[in-house]
């Protein structure tokens, strides 16, 4: 069987449209990144869950592993925030929590489990992690919700809206540092059947 990749691209593409910045913290030291792949988890209005899938490359997923809880936040599309919006993605997005703070860069209030509130986000929710899937280069996290907030009510920021918007040096450095990100997703999923 034959598998068409840019068919499957185009359909499982479509329904990652919002960047998302997770936030958590570890022993002390708080780090982030951004994702397109989180949702929610729980068909329960009283019992929200979100959930966040992020590769085991990054830091942010052992730290995730450590100390069981995130923070996932959208971004604001609205004119008056899109410049924090374009910085949150361009912050933790740009370069690792190996190299140094991230956090440190952007205004923060600290949520009921310690991890960093983005106070330019357009919303968040903060969860403990519940459950954890393990699929190879990733960990997909579930976990309940404990806080919840909209801070800059309107419109949230798509990742074809953003995208066009970020300077060239900065998605030429991005698409860069996603190699490695790539390379090792590819060596973790492929080497059992090597």
């Amino acid at each position: 069987m034959t598998v068409d990749f840019d068919a499957a691209a185009k359909v499982l593409g479509g329904l990652r449209p919002y960047p998302v910045a997770v936030t958590t913290i570890d022993g002390g030291f708080a780090n982030g990144l951004m994702s397109l792949s989180a949702g929610a988890a729980s068909i329960i209005p009283e019992a929200p869950r979100a959930t966040i899938s992020l590769t085991k490359y990054n830091l942010t997923h052992d730290m995730v592993v450590r100390s069981g809880v995130f923070v996932m936040h959208m971004l604001s599309a609205e004119d008056e925030q899109l410049e924090q919006s374009l910085e949150i993605l361009m912050t933790l997005g740009g370069s690792s929590g190996r190299d140094g703070d991230k956090i440190g860069k952007l205004r923060t209030k600290t949520g009921v489990t310690g991890a960093p509130i983005l106070l330019d986000a357009h919303s968040y929710v903060e969860a403990r992690v519940t459950g954890t899937l393990d699929v190879q280069e990733s960990s997909i996290f579930v976990g309940d919700v404990v806080a919840a907030e909209i801070l800059n009510p309107g419109r949230r920021l798509q990742i074809n809206e953003a995208w066009p918007k970020l300077p060239a040096e900065w998605v030429e450095r991005y698409e860069a540092n996603h190699v490695p990100q790539l390379e090792n997703a590819r060596s973790r999923r492929f080497a059992e059947h090597a």
